[in-house]
């Protein structure tokens, strides 16, 4: 969003410039309606794009938020499921160990 306005800035800068280098420069002429609605026109298109990129920008960064948020949730289930087979494990290890030790008989 930052590169977006930096660009508008830019362009709207760039575009004074031209206007100002023209031969039949005057500040008058710069508030005439037909000067005015070039302006005005360039502001609104600038307003469009600039609400369609940040409408798809949101939605991507929205999506990799969940997707985020999805792989924490993944990772915090196999950590249990993890802890709970190693656990299983130890229990069977346990059970096992008097049955299979020789000094027991």
């Amino acid at each position: 969003m930052k590169n977006l306005h930096f660009i508008g800035f830019l362009l709207l800068a760039l575009a004074f410039l031209l206007y100002y280098l023209l031969p039949e420069f005057s500040f008058v002429k710069l508030f005439e309606p037909i000067s005015l609605m070039g302006i005005l026109a360039g502001i609104g298109i600038g307003l469009i794009i600039g609400g369609i990129v940040g409408y798809v920008s949101k939605g991507t960064a929205l999506r990799e938020e969940q997707k985020r948020q999805e792989l924490k949730k993944l990772r915090k289930e196999k950590e249990e499921l993890d802890r709970q087979i190693a656990e299983l494990a130890r229990e069977q290890t346990i059970d096992e160990l008097p049955k299979n030790n020789p000094q027991n008989y």
